[in-house]
């Protein structure tokens, strides 16, 4: 099968068939075609919060061992996220999952929270820059939204990045944990502790009996 690519299109704003589905493990063509030789960032392959540091580990992780570990973990079923389509073309992905698959959010003072089992987390996006400002982060998040709760999460949390001023606009390359106002709109509560340095937002969803 040919790896699709991904083309550059014309400013608009939304895709005019832009459509969000779960991740499937056969779909490691289209995340290869998305990410791209640099991995999404950097060689991060969505690996980011899966290692439990960073420092020299990261360092020897970026590249081809991220890829073939991620790889792994999509074509073996233990990825949770979703990926957004134009037509047939991949032009955006969001990880999310239980916040127990992030070894990394442990070990993060700044987000800790009283979590559980049943506690998710969105952790990233990456849409291209030909598809930025499009709707694909929202429509992503929806998507995200759904997983969570269809899998049994009592909750979902992220981790947003807010510009250093107020009402300035946060450069795509350091907002791939989302900024506030996109999950503000999908009803998610700000509960950052007072002085904290990173934002914390969460959504809680009400929960079957039978369950």
């Amino acid at each position: 099968m040919s790896t699709p690519k991904i083309t550059q299109q014309p400013s608009m704003k939304r895709p005019r068939s832009l459509t969000v589905r779960p991740l499937h493990p056969g779909d490691w063509s289209n995340i290869e075609a998305l990410f791209g030789e640099k991995g999404a960032c950097g060689g991060c392959w969505c690996m980011w919060w899966r290692l439990p540091k960073g420092g020299k580990l990261w360092e020897e992780s970026k590249g081809a061992r991220n890829k073939r570990a991620f790889r792994k973990l999509v074509t073996t079923g233990q990825v949770c996220g979703c990926l957004a389509f134009s037509e047939d073309q991949p032009v955006g992905w969001c990880c999310v999952g239980p916040r127990g698959d992030f070894p990394r959010l442990r070990r993060t003072k700044a987000l800790q929270t009283d979590w559980n089992e049943r506690t998710w987390s969105v952790t990233c996006f990456y849409i291209p820059a030909p598809w930025r400002q499009r709707g694909v982060a929202s429509a992503l998040l929806k998507g995200a939204v759904k997983v969570a709760r269809d899998n049994g999460a009592k909750e979902l949390e992220a981790y947003p990045v807010r510009p250093k001023t107020e009402g300035a606009r946060m450069p795509a390359a350091f907002a791939w944990t989302g900024v506030p106002h996109l999950f503000e709109k999908f009803k998610f509560r700000n509960v950052t502790p007072p002085g904290n340095s990173r934002d914390i937002y969460r959504k809680t969803f009400r929960v079957s009996r039978n369950r």
